[in-house]
């Protein structure tokens, strides 16, 4: 079993920039594939970004593809989501995923992005 904590979110203006950080606890970080999800008011739980255990490959939603990186350091048990040209339609919350057999999530930050 794994716990995350997300990090980094906050108010920012449309066109900025915030990095996101997930930090997991336990000895077996490498093993889980690690994602980005996010939940706007009112909508769905979405997918933005997920890594492969290794960080060789990383799949993103098509809404903030060029504009979002993932990435994770796994001797410091953390994944990260660089954001740049945020867009109102960006606001929400954001969730931090680890998956292997079963999926584990964080309690989520809030990101928040004014026009």
């Amino acid at each position: 079993q794994v716990q995350l904590v997300e990090s980094g979110g906050g108010l920012v203006q449309a066109g900025g920039s915030l990095r996101l950080s997930c930090a997991a606890s336990g000895r077996t970080f490498s093993r889980y594939t690690m994602g980005w999800f996010r939940q706007a008011p009112g909508k769905e739980r979405e997918f933005v970004a997920r890594i492969s255990w290794s960080g060789g490959s990383t799949y993103y939603a098509d809404s903030v593809k060029g504009r979002f990186t993932i990435s994770r350091d796994n001797a410091k048990n953390t994944v990260y989501l660089q954001m740049n040209i945020l867009k109102p339609e960006d606001t929400a919350v954001y969730y931090c995923n680890a998956r292997d057999t079963s999926d584990y999530w964080g309690q989520g930050t809030q990101v928040t992005v004014s026009s």
